[in-house]
C-alpha cells in the first residue's frame, strides 16, 4: 500500500511539474493571437466564449481557446503563417467570423481587439452556424456540458443526458456519482426541487431531456452554497430565454421501453412573462432476473447455504407539470414566482422467488414467493423571489423563498406458496406512508468593491425549517382471502417525526491579484437543530451542532491562455430520511434492512487540483483530486435469527479517495467532432473496529469512462454515436459490479428548423446485460447477479409552432432558492430536501 501511495504520488508530482514547466515570458512564445469577446453594444465582455481558429480552404481547426471572465481569449499552437479565418460563439450569441487573419511570421502577437458578438437574432430558427459547437465549456468554478446540442439524447431525459457528463457517473437505476461519491446535490435551474429531495433518480427521470440546455458540475462549492455535499453540485438548467411573443413546442417519442409525450408554451410581453408546460413518460417491458448466493459461518463454525432467483418486471409512469411568471417592476426591481407539480408511480414485481437453504450440501427447505412493490408519490414547490439592482455594475440584493412537499406511499406485499408452490399460504403487507415539507427564506448581497469592481464581497443568510414523517406498519394475513390484521410491535408498527431547523451564515470574497490570478475565499458558519419525536416507547435522543466550513478557489489564465485551478472546502453531510427511516424493508425476508435515527453528520475535506489547455481544435483538461471523509455513513450487514442478513447505517470510520480524470473535446473540420474522457480514483474505506468480527476495511481502483461522436450529414442531418462504461466500485463490505450502456441515433430536421424526427437504437448488440456484486464480511459470503434487458429502439418528433423574438430588455441573471445539505443518492432516496445556495 505504501508503495502504491508512493507511485501515485509521483506521477502527481511529475505531471503537475511538467504542466507548470509550460509557462514561459510573453517575449519567448511563438505568435498568438488574442482578443476580447464583448456584447454588442460593447458595454459587457461575453465570458468564456469559444474561439477557434479555422483554415479557410477546408474548414479543419487549427488552433482554439476559451475566453476568460473578462472575455479575452489567448491562441496559440500556430505552427504556419497563412490566411485564417476566426470563429466566435457562445451560447445566446450569434456566432461571429472574423475573416482575412494574415500570420506573416511565428513570432509576436496579433491583437484583433474588441469583436463584438450579438444575440441570436429576430428568427432564432433562421440562425445557421456552421461547423459544430463545443459541448465542452471549462469555466473558473464549474465543468459545463451543453447538452442542448446533443441529439442522440431526444426522446430520453436527464439520466440520459448526465451519463454523458464529464466526472460523472449514472448507473443503471439512475443513481449518480461524482467521483466516486453519491454524496451529491441536484439542483433544477438554480434551485431545490422537492421531486430531487426524494430521489435524485426519480427527479432525472421526470425532465424530459429536450428541455435541457446545460448541466454544470461544480466539484468545489464556495461559501454561498450549503456546506452538503462531499463531491459537489450538479445543476440542471433548462431552456429559459429573454424573448417576446408566444410558442409552443410539442415532442413525442415511442420505443420497446417507454414513451413520452411533452408540450411546454409561453408567452411574453416586455414586462410581464408566463410559462406553463406538461412532461409524461411511461416505462414499460422492463424484464430482468436476479440470482443470489449467500454463504454464512455460524458460531459453531458450520454454514449456512442459500441460493435464491426470481424473474422481475418494471412498470413505471412519471409527470411533471410547471407554470412560471416573472414580471419586472423596472429598471432596477423585478419578481419571479413558480409552481411545479410531479407525480411518480412505479410497480416492480418478482414473480417465480424461489428460496432454497441448505446445511453443508442438503436441501432443507424450499419457499416460493411473489412480490409487488409500489412507489408512488406526488411533489410540489412554490418559490417567490424579489431580485434589486444597482446603478452600479454588478450590486445586487434579493430575497428568496421556497416551500416544498413531497407525499410518498411506498409499499410491499408478499405471497408466501405452500409446498405444492400453487396454492397462497400467507401473505404479508408493508405500508410507509413519508411526507417531506420544507420551507427556506434566504437574503443575498453581492457588492462590488475597487476599481472597476476587479473584488467582490458576497455576504447573506439563510434558514432552512424542515419536517419529515413517517408513518410505517406491518400487517399478516392468512391465504389468499384472510383479513390484514396490524402487527402491533413497535419496531414495525410505528410513527417517526423528525423536525430539522438549518440556520446560516456566510461571507465571501473574490479578488484579482498579480495580473492572472483569481482568489476566492468564503467562511459559512451553520446551526442545525434537530428533534425526533416516535409515537410509540422507542426513544432518539440527537444533540444540536454548530458546523464552520471554510473555502478556498484559486485560478491563474496563464500567459498562453490556458488555466490552473486549485481548490479547498469542508463539507457537512446530514443524513436524510432514507438513511433514518425505522421503516423495517423485508420485501425479501432473507435480507431486511433499517434506517437509524441517531446518526451524526459526516464531515469531508476536499482538496482539487486542474488543468485546461487547448491544442489545433481540441480542449483538454486534467484534474487530480484528494477527498476525507471522517464519520462517514456507511451500510453496515450482520446476522440475525434464520441466517437473515441485516443492514443499517452508522457513522463509523473514514472513506478516503485520490483520483484523477481526463477529458477532451476535439473538432476535426467542420462536421465531425468527439468528446470523450476518463476518470480514475482509488478508494479507502475502514470502519476503524478492532474486533475481528466486526472489522471492515476495503480499497481499490475504480476506473470509468466515456466517448462521444458527432457527425454532419448534407440536407441536416446527423448521426450521433455514445457509450459509457464503468468498472466495478469499492464499498466497505464488497463490491458492486461494472457495466456499460451505448446508444446510436440518426436525426432530420425540417421546415427551416422548426420541427425534427429523430431514430434511436440503445444497447442493441445484446438481449441483456448483467451485474454482478459481492458482499464480504468474516461472517458473510454473498454473490448476487442482476440482468437487464434492456435493449430499445425508438423514434422521436419535435414541432414547434409560433414564433419568438428577442426583446431589448436586459439580460439579468434569474435567482432562486438552492438547498444542498442532505446526502442521499440511491434509486429509493427519501430525503428531506436536496439542492444548494
Amino acid at each position: 500500500m505504501k508503495k502504491l501511495f508512493s507511485i501515485i504520488i509521483l506521477l502527481t508530482i511529475t505531471t503537475w511539474s511538467e504542466v507548470f514547466a509550460q509557462e514561459v515570458n510573453v517575449e519567448d512564445l511563438p505568435i498568438r493571437i488574442v482578443g476580447v469577446a464583448v456584447t454588442g453594444d460593447a458595454e459587457e465582455p461575453v465570458p468564456y466564449a469559444t474561439a477557434a481558429l479555422v483554415n479557410p480552404e477546408d474548414g479543419t481547426t487549427i488552433a482554439g481557446a476559451v475566453a476568460d471572465g473578462d472575455g479575452k481569449f489567448f491562441i496559440a499552437g500556430i505552427d504556419k503563417v497563412g490566411t485564417y479565418n476566426l470563429l466566435l460563439s457562445f451560447i445566446g450569441f450569434e456566432a461571429r467570423s472574423v475573416k482575412g487573419i494574415e500570420v506573416t511570421s511565428l513570432k509576436g502577437e496579433i491583437n484583433l481587439g474588441n469583436i463584438r458578438m450579438e444575440d441570436e437574432g429576430v428568427a432564432l430558427d433562421e440562425v445557421t452556424v456552421q461547423g459544430q459547437r463545443e459541448l465542452i465549456e471549462e469555466r473558473v468554478d464549474r465543468t459545463i456540458y451543453k447538452a442542448e446540442n446533443d441529439k442522440t439524447t431526444a426522446g430520453g431525459d436527464a439520466t440520459d443526458v448526465l451519463r454523458r457528463v464529464p466526472m460523472l457517473s449514472v448507473d443503471l437505476d439512475g443513481n449518480v456519482s461524482m467521483r466516486g461519491s453519491s454524496n451529491i446535490q441536484v439542483l433544477i435551474d438554480n434551485r431545490p426541487s422537492a421531486i430531487a429531495a426524494s430521489s435524485i433518480a426519480d427527479a432525472l427521470s421526470q425532465i424530459p431531456a429536450e428541455e435541457i440546455k446545460a448541466v454544470e458540475v461544480i466539484t468545489s462549492p464556495s461559501a454561498r452554497f450549503d456546506a452538503e455535499g462531499t463531491s459537489g453540485v450538479i445543476n440542471i438548467v433548462t431552456k429559459k430565454n429573454n424573448l417576446t411573443g408566444m410558442s409552443l413546442n410539442v415532442r413525442s417519442g415511442a420505443g420497446l421501453r417507454g414513451s413520452n409525450l411533452s408540450l411546454n408554451g409561453s408567452a411574453r410581453t416586455k414586462k410581464l412573462g408566463f410559462s406553463v408546460g406538461g412532461f409524461g413518460r411511461a416505462g414499460y417491458n422492463i424484464l430482468g432476473r436476479f440470482e443470489n448466493e449467500q454463504l454464512i459461518t455460524n458460531p459453531d463454525n458450520t454454514t449456512s447455504r442459500i441460493l435464491q432467483s426470481a424473474d422481475t418486471k418494471s412498470n413505471r409512469l412519471f409527470g411533471r407539470y410547471n407554470f412560471g411568471v416573472d414580471y419586472d417592476i423596472d429598471k432596477y426591481n423585478f419578481l419571479t414566482g413558480a409552481v411545479n407539480f410531479g407525480i411518480r408511480n412505479s410497480n416492480n414485481f418478482q414473480e417465480n422467488f424461489l428460496t432454497q437453504n441448505f446445511s453443508g450440501e442438503q436441501l432443507i427447505r424450499e419457499q416460493l414467493r411473489e412480490t409487488d412493490v409500489a412507489d408512488k408519490s406526488n411533489t410540489v414547490d412554490v418559490s417567490v423571489n424579489y431580485t434589486r439592482t444597482y446603478e452600479e455594475k454588478g450590486k445586487e440584493f434579493s430575497i428568496l423563498t421556497l416551500y416544498s412537499q413531497n407525499t410518498r406511499e411506498n409499499s410491499f406485499t408478499n405471497l408466501l406458496f405452500e409446498d405444492d408452490f400453487e396454492t397462497i399460504n400467507s401473505r404479508i403487507r408493508n405500508d410507509n406512508p413519508s411526507r417531506n415539507q420544507e420551507f427556506t427564506a434566504q437574503l443575498d448581497f453581492v457588492d462590488p468593491m475597487g476599481k472597476d469592481g476587479e473584488a467582490i464581497l458576497e455576504y447573506g443568510a439563510k434558514n432552512i425549517l424542515r419536517r419529515a414523517f413517517s408513518d410505517f406498519a406491518y400487517f399478516e394475513a392468512e391465504g389468499e382471502d384472510g383479513e390484514f390484521i396490524e402487527n402491533e410491535n413497535p419496531n414495525l408498527n410505528n410513527e417517526l417525526t423528525y423536525d430539522q431547523n438549518v440556520t446560516a451564515g456566510y461571507a465571501s470574497y473574490t479578488f484579482k491579484f498579480l495580473k492572472d490570478y483569481t482568489l476566492k475565499t468564503g467562511l459559512r458558519y451553520e446551526y442545525t437543530m434537530i428533534n425526533a419525536d416516535f409515537q410509540t416507547e422507542l426513544e432518539a435522543d440527537i444533540p444540536s451542532y454548530g458546523t464552520l466550513v471554510p473555502s478556498i478557489n484559486a485560478s491563474r489564465r496563464m500567459s498562453n491562455g490556458n488555466l490552473i485551478k486549485a481548490a479547498y472546502n469542508r463539507r457537512i453531510s446530514r443524513p436524510s430520511l432514507r438513511f433514518i427511516n425505522p421503516n423495517i424493508d423485508a420485501s425479501n425476508p432473507n435480507q431486511i434492512s433499517q434506517g437509524n435515527p441517531l446518526l451524526d453528520p459526516e464531515l469531508t475535506d476536499n482538496y482539487e487540483l486542474s488543468y485546461s489547455t487547448f491544442f489545433k481544435g481540441a480542449i483538454l483538461n486534467f484534474s487530480s483530486f484528494y477527498r476525507n471523509t471522517t464519520g462517514s455513513i456507511q451500510a453496515v450487514r450482520t446476522i440475525r435469527d434464520d441466517d437473515v442478513i441485516f443492514t443499517t447505517y452508522e457513522n463509523i470510520g473514514q472513506e478516503q479517495a485520490i483520483g484523477t480524470s481526463f477529458f477532451t473535446n476535439i473538432t476535426v473540420g467542420s462536421k465531425l467532432s468527439f468528446n470523450g474522457g476518463f476518470d480514475v480514483y482509488y478508494a479507502m474505506l475502514d470502519n476503524g473496529l478492532s474486533d475481528p468480527d466486526l472489522a471492515a476495511q476495503n480499497e481499490g481502483f475504480v476506473v470509468s469512462g466515456r466517448m462521444f461522436g458527432n457527425y454532419t450529414l448534407p440536407k441536416d442531418w446527423q448521426v450521433q454515436l455514445f457509450t459509457f462504461a464503468r468498472g466495478r466500485r469499492v464499498q466497505l463490505q464488497g463490491l458492486s459490479g461494472g457495466f456499460a450502456v451505448y446508444g446510436l441515433s440518426i436525426n432530420k430536421q425540417f421546415q427551416e428548423k422548426r420541427g425534427s424526427i429523430g431514430f434511436g437504437a440503445e444497447n442493441f448488440l445484446s438481449k441483456e446485460f448483467v451485474i454482478r456484486n459481492e458482499l464480504a464480511t468474516p461472517t458473510i459470503m454473498q454473490n448476487s447477479t442482476s440482468a437487464l434487458q434492456n435493449m430499445n429502439f425508438k423514434i422521436n418528433f419535435s414541432y414547434r409552432i409560433g414564433k419568438l423574438s428577442m426583446d431589448d430588455r436586459p439580460r439579468r441573471r434569474r435567482k432562486s432558492v438552492n438547498n444542498d445539505d442532505l446526502k442521499g443518492g440511491e434509486s429509493n432516496d427519501q430525503g428531506m430536501g436536496q439542492g444548494n445556495n
